[in-house]
């Protein structure tokens, strides 16, 4: 299989995961606030990677170690340190504190704003991207930038459901979509020299320590809202955390950052989905519509409009 095509179905099933988990923080938020639910989850979601760490790590030290005797030749392991510090833990908490204040404006303009608005606002992050990777020096294609325009029309129909208008809250959302369109372009800059999964890690042990640490001055925490928001935090540590920004950080190794966006945006699609099959919530037309035009956004976006006479050529024939 293609490795773009791979990285494309990866960032779907993220999509996904992320959609369905709009339901298990809903329910989690009747029991705690959104500092300990998020420091839960990312703690969750940064300890559930350490075995695999340990695994991969005992791996590739045997087989360095089989080159290295067979060569005999020997490194020194003075500079190590230094150069974990710098290609992994600085990365890692630099895209960990970008995901803290990401999740931070998107839950507290929450208070103040409808989901309708919230989802919106949010997903404008997908045009946030291109606009940014062109200051990054990206390259956007015509048909990109097409996908982009198709899919904000589909998240309109989708997600507003009344008059628009910039209030507090709107405005903090629409800070945090900067800030999940520069989630993604950091991850872009790092996932292909930073190990993904110890990225992974790292960026949720950061915004956990972050958030926990907001929590204790601002939240009351008790055993009671622990316990009755087991599972939804399980799901948002394990699968929302743990393995969805995982695929995100292995697949964006070999996807674009403009298509990873739009892709991405389908968790609106899975979390309408999700609502109705779990929580009853029913669909309009409309709604029907707009995830139709989101849909038909990732497609725009994966088709190559530029045919040459070559190609015409050899369909033809």
């Amino acid at each position: 299989m293609n490795k773009r095509v791979f990285a494309n179905l990866a960032l779907l099933l993220t999509a996904a995961i992320w959609g369905f988990g709009f339901v298990a923080q809903r329910v989690g938020a009747q029991y705690v606030g959104a500092f300990t639910f998020n420091g839960i989850r990312f703690g969750l979601g940064s300890l559930s990677l350490v075995p695999l760490i340990l695994y991969m790590d005992s791996k590739r030290n045997k087989s360095t170690k089989k080159a290295r005797d067979s060569s005999l030749v020997k490194s020194s392991a003075a500079p190590k340190s230094k150069r974990i510090l710098k290609d992994t833990i600085i990365p890692g908490v630099l895209v960990g504190t970008v995901l803290y204040v990401a999740a931070t404006l998107q839950q507290i303009g929450l208070s103040y704003t409808t989901a309708g608005k919230a989802g919106f606002i949010t997903g404008l992050y997908m045009v946030l991207v291109p606009l940014f990777g062109i200051f990054l020096k990206h390259k956007i294609t015509k048909n990109a930038w097409a996908g982009v325009a198709t899919a904000v029309v589909g998240l309109y129909l989708l997600s507003v459901n009344e008059g628009f208008s910039i209030a507090l809250g709107d405005l903090l959302v629409l800070v945090g979509a900067a800030f999940w369109a520069i989630h993604i372009l950091t991850i872009d800059r790092f996932a292909k020299s930073v190990d993904p999964l110890k990225l992974s890690s790292l960026q949720f042990a950061t915004c956990s320590i972050l958030s926990i640490t907001t929590a204790l001055f601002t939240e009351t925490i008790t055993m009671d809202g622990l316990s009755g928001s087991l599972i939804p935090i399980l799901y948002g540590g394990l699968l929302s955390v743990g393995v969805a920004y995982t695929l995100q950080v292995v697949a964006q190794q070999h996807a674009k950052p403009s298509h990873a966006a739009i892709i991405l945006s389908m968790e609106s699609v899975f979390g309408a989905i999700g609502g109705a099959l779990l929580l009853s919530e029913k669909m309009s037309t409309r709604g029907l519509i707009g995830c139709g035009l989101i849909l038909s956004g990732i497609l725009i976006s994966q088709l190559n409009f530029s045919w040459s006479k070559k190609k015409i050529k050899s369909v033809v024939e």
